[in-house]
């Protein structure tokens, strides 16, 4: 059930937006969502702690809701009333002690596209906050090499205490610019690029994207991308995967992207993508005169009005 933010009608939509998501999708329902609530929700961390053992330690005061696509992950509700409601999961001991990492439900899935495996040496490029790069490491079993790279110093404090409260402890953390990894030499058997965007998917977390909106920071922040993007793919080795995701639904920072790698490079194959229990939305296959590959169309493109959650868009490709 949906619960909106009050006030919102106070809030400015320019007219420049509501035009463009009128053509990408059901503006009505996109708003409606969007100035909504957002369902809290959590990952177990089975690097401590085992799912069912999570769930019976805090079932006597949350109420834990199976996200279907990903069987660590919960939608969390505190079983109280009145004053005696909470909503304050990060002060729980289970947070504090790593058992939980506090995640969206749409940002869990482009680890579970990533796939990563024991053994491996993986790249998360722009690593803070650290919920995807715990999520990797936990799927290795602490097994392999993870990088977590950030190009900010102060992106840093929360990704190193993140990664050390969650005992990924096969991640080794670095500060540069994500292009840089180019001038490496270091070969990666997979590669998550979960690119800098307009955030234009968060807005049910973050009013303040509406009134920053403006079509020129698309396309500036669309050309970093772009090298961002460029920089995974050629850092993999053979038969490697890159995963490229935003929390964006421009389709400059997504669909655009993803066009651009696939027709400079020969050798990079799109790969469907289907997890279970989640309801895909319609890939944007034009766009402002822009036609982009049919093979667009195994991309996976989230609203918040299609599973209640967070907007997000995800990229599933292979090095041949």
């Amino acid at each position: 059930m949906l619960n909106p933010i009050p006030n919102t009608e106070e809030i400015e939509i320019k007219q420049g937006f509501e035009e463009r998501y009128s053509k990408l999708t059901d503006w009505d329902e996109f708003k409606k969502y969007s100035l909504s609530f957002l369902r809290r929700s959590i990952r177990v961390n089975t690097l401590k702690m085992a799912v069912e053992e999570l769930k019976e330690r805090m079932q006597k005061d949350w109420s834990l809701t199976q996200i279907p696509w990903c069987k660590q992950g919960f939608w969390i509700d505190h079983k109280g009333k009145g004053e005696d409601y909470r909503r304050d999961i990060g002060n729980t001991i289970e947070h504090q002690l790593g058992y939980i990492y506090i995640q969206e439900a749409a940002s869990m899935i482009p680890p579970l596209v990533l796939d990563p495996k024991p053994g491996e040496i993986i790249l998360d490029m722009c690593a803070a906050p650290g919920s995807k790069s715990t999520q990797i490491s936990q799927y290795m079993q602490n097994k392999g090499i993870l990088i977590a790279n950030d190009f900010l110093g102060k992106r840093l404090a929360p990704l190193g205490i993140n990664i050390q409260r969650t005992s990924a402890l096969n991640t080794l953390i670095t500060l540069m610019k994500g292009d840089w990894f180019a001038k490496s030499g270091i070969k990666f058997d997979k590669v998550l690029v979960d690119a800098p965007c307009s955030g234009t998917g968060t807005i049910r977390k973050s009013l303040k994207t509406l009134r920053i909106w403006n079509p020129n920071m698309v396309k500036k922040i669309a050309n970093e991308q772009k090298r961002l993007i460029e920089t995974g793919f050629n850092i993999l080795k053979e038969n490697g995967i890159l995963v490229y995701s935003t929390c964006s639904l421009e389709p400059e920072e997504d669909e655009a992207i993803i066009d651009f790698l696939i027709k400079k490079y020969d050798n990079a194959r799109i790969e469907e993508i289907n997890l279970e229990g989640l309801k895909k939305g319609s890939i944007i296959t034009e766009f402002e005169g822009n036609r982009y590959s049919e093979e667009i169309k195994k991309c996976l493109r989230i609203w918040p009005q299609d599973n209640d959650t967070e907007g997000f868009f995800v990229a599933k490709i292979k090095k041949l």
